[in-house]
């Protein structure tokens, strides 16, 4: 499913249509997602003007007038789209195929601003995405925010913190950064690129990155800065675009031609002067690649 960077990339590529706009109408068009939709929510929001778009972690936020929240997650195949006037195609050159049929356009934001009447169409095949309707002044007590840990993108996640979670575990650094109440959004492709430009295995210790005293090691900076490294590029990069994920212009990120390890089992591990083979193991059910020869 779409990681932090591809959500982030929805956000940024919706928020000039949808900031500051008015929510004439939304539209639904059943009454389910991956989970049934809030009852009265069309009425709720209805009239309200959008006051800007935020996220946690992987969930879209869209904030509304009188203290409401709209929480976006994608799913599997979820994806928005800006429509203008009365086109009906999104633009932009599709590198992989994705759902054009209205079957499954199954939310239907209606929007007037300044520059006139707009629709952003929610398109979901496989349904595995979901809205819910919140207090914005709550949002700490939505279910899956509760106990969430930092972003990556800022300055709480740093060695220190990452030294106060990693002490004493014997868990596997992989697992240990994708527990989301260590650090929110991190999931399993960036987690797999961060390890390799910080050359650690996905299999050493979290707890072995710790002094007895309780302070970083070295290696635990470095992967503090790599962390935020490959999540910024991702995103200045427009996510990963992975199956069925694209932007809201129906274009597709590019990051993907550039990740080092992930789904690249059998090439040549690209750290100058490594004459390593990129792996796949799994762990917890999940593919971790990386090079045995350069990630200790």
């Amino acid at each position: 499913m779409p990681e932090l960077p591809e959500v982030e990339t929805v956000r940024r590529g919706l928020a000039p249509a949808m900031e500051g706009a008015r929510l004439e109408r939304l539209e639904l068009r059943r009454p389910d997602l991956r989970f049934p939709l809030p009852v009265g929510l069309a009425e709720a929001v209805e009239g309200r003007h959008i006051l800007s778009l935020g996220r946690r972690a992987k969930y879209l936020l869209i904030d509304l007038e009188e203290d409401q929240t709209i929480i976006s997650h994608l799913g599997m195949s979820g994806s928005f789209r800006v429509e203008e006037g009365p086109a009906s195609e999104a633009p932009g050159a599709f590198v992989h195929p994705r759902s054009k049929d209205e079957k499954h356009d199954h939310v239907v934001f209606h929007l007037r601003s300044g520059g006139g009447a707009s629709r952003v169409i929610y398109n979901d095949p496989r349904r595995f995405g979901f809205m819910h309707l919140w207090k914005r002044s709550e949002l700490d007590t939505y279910p899956s925010f509760v106990g969430l840990g930092p972003e990556p993108t800022g300055n709480v996640l740093d060695a220190g913190y990452l030294a106060r979670r990693f002490a004493g575990k014997s868990q596997p650094l992989k697992g240990a950064l994708l527990d989301q109440g260590v650090v929110a959004g991190l999931g399993n492709i960036y987690v797999c690129e961060a390890l390799w430009r910080a050359h650690l295995s996905p299999q050493r210790k979290a707890g072995s990155l710790v002094t007895p005293t309780g302070r970083p090691k070295a290696s635990l900076l470095v992967l503090a800065d790599a962390i935020r490294a490959v999540i910024a590029d991702a995103i200045a990069a427009g996510g990963s675009s992975l199956r069925d994920h694209i932007q809201t212009d129906g274009s597709l990120g590019y990051f993907q031609h550039s990740f080092s390890v992930y789904d690249r089992e059998g090439e040549a591990c690209r750290t100058p002067g490594c004459n390593g083979t990129v792996a796949r193991i799994v762990q917890a059910g999940r593919s971790s690649f990386y090079c045995a020869s350069c990630q200790k």
